[in-house]
C-alpha cells in the first residue's frame, strides 16, 4: 500500500508528463503549420499602393541573408513613378542603390585608380636623376653627419657616421658614390681596394719602377689623406718604407 504522501509525488509526476507532451505536440503542429503556410506566402503587399505582389515585384536589399525580410517594402513600378517625380528638369533620372552596377571590391588597378582619382591622373614631373659621382647634392642629418654604407671582406654590410667634408672627399676621389641625400656607399671593400689599386698599376711600383705589391699614400693619412683610388699607389716594400709618412715631393728630392 502506498501512503497517501507517495501518492501525491506520482499525480504531480503525471501532471508534468500530460503537459509535456502536450507541449511537444503544439510545438510540432506550429512546426507543421509554419512549413505548410510557407509555399502560399510567395507574395507581399506593397506600402504606398496596398497591393498584394509577388516577391519578384520588390527589389532586394543588399548585403542580407536571403528570405522574405530582404525584400523592399514598395514595388518597382511605385519606385519607378516616384524616381519620374523626383526626376531634374533636363529629363534624367537619378539611379538609386538598386539600381546602380556592383562594384568590385578589393585595390583597383593602378590605371583605373589613376582614371578614378583626379589628383593622381595629373602626370607627375619628370625629376632629374643626381649622378652618384657628384657630391654637391649631399646634406648631414640633424645630428650633422653623414651615413656611410659599405661592406667587409666577408661580405657583411656595416654602417658609420662620417664627418660631410670626409664625404665629400670620399665621393670626389672615387671611394664612394651618393646614395641619398644623408648617405654615401663605399664601393671597394679591402681586399677588392688593394686588388683594383695593384692590378690599375699593373703591380710596378711607381717610385722605381720594379715589382711592387704594396699600397702607399700619395699623402699620408698621418698628414690628412685617405684611402682612395686618387691618394694611393702600387710600390715596392722598400719604397714603401723609405718613403714612410713623408710627402711624395720630400720624398722625390731624396730619390734624387
Amino acid at each position: 500500500m502506498k501512503s497517501g504522501r507517495n501518492e501525491r509525488i506520482d499525480e504531480e509526476l503525471d501532471l508534468q508528463r500530460f503537459f509535456i507532451g502536450a507541449k511537444v505536440c503544439y510545438t510540432r503542429g506550429m512546426i507543421n503549420d509554419t512549413h505548410q503556410q510557407e509555399p502560399e506566402a510567395a507574395g507581399k503587399m506593397c506600402r504606398q499602393c496596398r497591393t498584394f505582389k509577388p516577391l519578384a515585384e520588390f527589389p532586394a536589399r543588399s548585403g542580407r541573408r536571403a528570405g522574405r525580410k530582404r525584400r523592399r517594402g514598395t514595388c518597382r513600378s511605385c519606385r519607378q513613378k516616384a524616381r519620374k517625380l523626383e526626376a531634374p528638369a533636363g529629363g534624367t533620372v537619378a539611379e538609386t542603390e538598386a539600381d546602380k552596377p556592383k562594384r568590385r571590391r578589393g585595390p583597383q588597378p593602378p590605371a583605373a585608380r589613376a582614371a578614378s582619382d583626379p589628383i593622381q591622373a595629373k602626370p607627375k614631373p619628370n625629376r632629374a636623376k643626381t649622378d652618384p659621382r657628384d657630391p654637391s647634392g649631399l646634406r648631414p642629418t640633424r645630428q650633422g653627419f653623414i651615413r656611410m654604407l659599405g661592406k667587409s671582406d666577408n661580405g657583411r654590410r656595416w654602417y658609420q657616421e662620417i664627418e660631410p667634408d670626409l664625404a665629400v672627399t670620399l665621393v670626389r676621389e672615387g671611394a664612394a658614390v651618393v646614395a641619398g641625400r644623408h648617405t654615401i656607399r663605399r664601393l671597394y671593400s679591402n681586399k677588392e681596394f688593394r686588388r683594383l689599386i695593384l692590378m690599375r698599376d699593373n703591380y710596378t711600383c711607381r717610385y722605381c719602377g720594379q715589382y711592387g705589391d704594396t699600397i702607399d699614400h700619395l699623402l699620408p693619412r698621418a698628414k690628412g689623406g685617405h684611402t682612395t683610388p686618387a691618394n694611393c699607389v702600387c710600390a715596392c716594400n722598400e719604397c714603401n718604407q723609405s718613403k714612410a709618412d713623408r710627402d711624395l715631393d720630400e720624398f722625390m728630392r731624396a730619390l734624387d
